[in-house]
């Protein structure tokens, strides 16, 4: 998941990238570079990547057993221990020297950017994701098993839904019984767990909330976790408990074929926004334009959500390796609403779908 090699290239692409550094405390950004899940904490972690030289990684002394046990080891970095009455800040400055301009992992907090703003005085500062985006969007084979294992994992969850919902429940009793299917399943930790029903299946990113579920009601499940080698799961899939709304039957029809028509248009060379478009032409020449109301997917790997995203605007071509989501919704404010999401993988072919279960209206 996390090869020696890739220390070099993320080197090699902030030398390119016109940076003389890069800085990664606690955060994806790290995770991606080093393996190491560090916590986030107002003590610094950081890897600094000088755009020439030896990288290093400042660990607070009580926090370097961790980050020898984590394959952050195997880079050969070297480890500079800080002590409670040191300033770490000011050692990363000393070692860096005069820099003009350092990358700041995205998820940097602020009160660390502001500190190294202090240190370094006239370095601007960017962020880091734009030397890291290029190499994050192109899955290598291990992080497509990965994602692959992540998507077989979670269909195993949608898989016992039927048996969690039933009208009578709360959201909030399913969703409880879903999150630990989650864990059951292999995820080490339980990243979002939607049930939308009757109205609130309007509302994309609904939680879960104490209403009770009535027959005859869609039900919005999206669901998803991060395995231990830190890839991200996320499908959708719409239920139905007892026989749909026959409105409700028919614009799922049109949902259901839009999904199908993205997923169809994936292959290397097109644009994001086409498969965008896919999805969203065939909705609104239904009629639906006006409720679909989000973009048609987001790219996934550490994150459920990084580059690139499936929207109008993004003329980033498909490469193999770009792993995305593809879930075009259809929402009836204040009435109900559907949407259907698999994570899909750009081959040198086409596209791969890593999610399997049925994508028809499963009615209960």
């Amino acid at each position: 998941m996390y090869p020696v090699s890739r220390l070099a290239a993320v080197q090699e692409a902030t030398a390119k990238g016109g940076l003389d550094a890069l800085l990664l405390t606690p955060g994806p950004d790290l995770r991606y570079v080093s393996g190491y899940d560090a916590k986030p904490l107002e003590r610094l972690t950081c890897l600094v990547v000088p755009a020439s030289g030896e990288p290093f990684m400042m660990v607070p002394r009580l926090e370097v057993p961790a980050a020898q046990a984590s394959p952050a080891a195997r880079l050969g970095l070297e480890f500079v221990a800080w002590d409670e009455t040191d300033d770490p800040y000011a050692v990363v400055a000393a070692r860096l020297g005069r820099v003009a301009r350092v990358g700041l992992a995205d998820r940097m907090w602020a009160m660390s950017s502001l500190r190294f703003r202090e240190v370094l005085p006239e370095a601007e500062q960017v962020l880091a994701g734009g030397v890291l985006r290029e190499l994050r969007m192109r899955k290598s084979p291990a992080e497509v098993a990965a994602l692959r294992e992540a998507g077989l994992a979670i269909d195993s969850v949608h898989r016992r839904v039927p048996e969690l919902l039933r009208a009578g429940r709360t959201e909030r009793e399913v969703g409880r019984d879903i999150a630990e299917a989650i864990l059951a399943s292999g995820h080490a930790t339980v990243d979002f767990v939607i049930v939308a029903s009757g109205p609130n299946a309007a509302s994309p990113h609904h939680d879960v909330s104490d209403r009770v579920i009535e027959a005859g009601e869609p039900v919005v499940v999206d669901i998803g976790g991060q395995l231990h080698n830190g890839y991200c799961s996320d499908s959708t899939r719409t239920y139905c408990v007892g026989e749909p709304p026959a409105d409700f039957a028919a614009y799922y029809e049109v949902l259901r074929r839009a999904q199908d028509a993205a997923c169809a248009a994936v292959r290397p060379g097109v644009s994001c926004e086409s498969i965008d478009a896919a999805a969203r032409d065939l909705i609104a020449e239904a009629g639906y334009g006006e409720a679909f109301i989000h973009r048609t997917g987001h790219g996934i790997g550490i994150e459920t959500h990084e580059e690139p995203y499936i929207v109008a605007g993004n003329g980033q071509a498909m490469e193999p390796g770009f792993a995305f989501s593809v879930e075009p919704g259809i929402y009836l404010q204040g009435r109900h609403g559907a949407r259907i999401e698999d994570i899909v993988v750009c081959t040198e072919n086409g596209g791969e779908r890593l999610n399997t279960t049925p994508r028809d209206l499963v009615i209960l």
